[in-house]
């Protein structure tokens, strides 16, 4: 019986990218033949596919594509940050996201229909997704996406592979570039106060409110005067009112020049923002914690066991 050495199963690892136990089950399975390991693997793709599509992906990438005034932004997850970095992983988000912007698929599922090669895998895009799951060892998701093409002009900015911005604007580039730098540092949620949705709205005030009861309880059991239900009133609403300026686009301080507004600086510089639209990588998903020494004790288990 042919020793399964630990340079064989680098080499075979390198070839494949798959997991190194995935790479010793092979070569152990071809008897040492490095060819029959790689067909080994190849044909197990599929059913790892399968087995990691219930494992959490918070991790990921944001991807923008742009052509004149039409283009598209992506969001790509995987389960580790280890993934973002791999070029077939990052191969996947950008070619993707280019379809987008060229088919104008309806929804995740058109897009996974899309025609679509890479690394050998195809012709479908989901085609393409679940080789690499196989391949790379991970889940990998297509979560969210946008196209523009409303005849606005599309200005971009990416912090890292993290955030994604792009602004719809008329009139100056700059202007509109340095405001997509505003909105991945500040992060507002509407244009305006007008545009903030009902439901943050009435939560913030919930959140007042509950404040002034809990400020007029302690005031009472300190023998302190408490103030009256129109004090109390207006008190909340400050507080909602302040709210909608801090969250909203056009009233918040300009992060280069904070003696501004954002709209205050666009009118300077003849320019309308028509809207835009924020991705930030994992955002709303719930995250697995786990114990990483664990984990690594019971690779290290396995190994022995495999042995």
């Amino acid at each position: 019986m042919t020793a399964i050495t630990a340079s064989m199963v680098g080499e075979l690892r390198a070839k494949t990218d798959a997991p190194m136990m995935e790479c010793k089950k092979a070569l152990t399975e071809a008897g040492g033949d490095m060819v029959k390991a790689e067909e080994l693997l190849r044909v197990k793709l599929g059913t790892k596919a399968g087995k990691a599509a219930s494992r959490v992906t918070a991790e990921g990438v944001i991807v923008i594509a742009t052509d004149g005034d039409t283009g598209a932004m992506l969001e790509v997850n995987c389960e580790t940050d280890f993934v973002t970095k791999n070029d077939s992983f990052l191969a996947l988000a950008n070619g993707a996201v280019a379809l987008i912007a060229k088919h104008n698929p309806a929804d995740v599922n058109a897009l996974a229909a899309l025609t679509y090669s890479q690394d050998g895998f195809g012709p479908t895009l989901e085609d393409v997704r679940k080789g690499l799951i196989g391949k790379i060892g991970e889940n990998m998701t297509f979560r969210r996406f946008r196209r523009f093409a409303s005849g606005a002009r599309l200005a971009t900015y990416l912090h890292g592979t993290r955030i994604g911005v792009v602004v719809e604007f008329d009139g100056d580039e700059t202007a509109a570039k340095d405001v997509a730098m505003h909105i991945a540092a500040m992060k507002p949620v509407a244009l305006s106060s007008a545009d903030v949705p009902a439901e943050l709205v009435e939560r913030e005030r919930s959140v007042a409110a509950a404040k002034a009861a809990e400020d007029a309880a302690t005031a009472k059991a300190a023998g302190k005067p408490v103030q009256s239900d129109e004090i109390v009133a207006k008190r909340i609403e400050g507080g909602v009112q302040k709210y909608l300026k801090e969250v909203s686009l056009f009233n918040q301080a300009f992060v280069k020049n904070d003696k501004q507004t954002v709209e205050q600086m666009l009118k300077g510089a003849a320019t309308t923002v028509r809207g835009f639209t924020l991705y930030v990588v994992g955002e709303g998903i719930e995250k697995r914690v786990d114990d990483f020494a664990a984990e690594v004790a019971a690779q290290v288990a396995a190994a022995k066991g495999a042995a």
